[in-house]
């Protein structure tokens, strides 16, 4: 059976470091066997399709892959596209009246749980929340990510240990929902 998946790299083309032109992206993943292959926007997220592999294994080929051709390790997750859909239907937040700027979901490669996050004294950062969903953090930044104090304080070392952690804005997971779907 064909899945639909989702390879999310964390941080590349970014500030002109780490490039990995998404072109060369579609070929390296058409070149592992995978079908149907789409990239979104250049900060990183590939779509294709599969029936071998599980999210772990997929993800683990294609960071080889990538370290082989461009030279330098990357982060990547993948997720398919049921659970794409269910983070996006599970958000706890009312994104329907929220401009996609404000609203930012994280993946993380592995569950979290709320005691991770127990340093984080949440009412210094209102009106800004964070929720925790199934290996994903949903964001409401109301200024936005690049002046958020609290996606600062989130992003620390102590708080991501041992996890791969990659986030999205609003509008790039729901395309990711919608380029995934069967």
């Amino acid at each position: 059976m064909t899945t639909m998946y989702a390879a999310l790299l964390r941080g590349i083309n970014v500030g002109g470091a780490r490039k990995v032109p998404m072109a060369e992206l579609r070929a390296l993943l058409e070149g592992l066997g995978h079908d149907a292959v789409r990239t979104h926007l250049q900060s990183g997220q590939a779509v294709f399709a599969t029936g071998r592999g599980d999210e772990e294994s997929l993800a683990a080929e294609l960071t080889r892959a990538i370290e082989q051709r461009f030279g330098f390790a990357v982060d990547v997750i993948v997720r398919d596209h049921a659970y794409l859909r269910a983070v996006a239907e599970e958000c706890p937040f009312p994104a329907a009246d929220l401009e996609a700027k404000q609203l930012h979901v994280t993946y993380f490669s592995a569950p979290v749980d709320a005691e991770r996050f127990a340093a984080i004294d949440r009412p210094v950062f209102l009106p800004e929340e964070f929720r925790l969903g199934d290996r994903a953090l949903y964001l409401y930044a109301p200024d936005g990510l690049g002046r958020s104090k609290l996606a600062e304080a989130l992003a620390k070392p102590r708080v991501n240990k041992g996890v791969v952690a990659t986030s999205r804005n609003w509008n790039t997971v729901t395309k990711l929902v919608e380029l995934t779907a069967p």
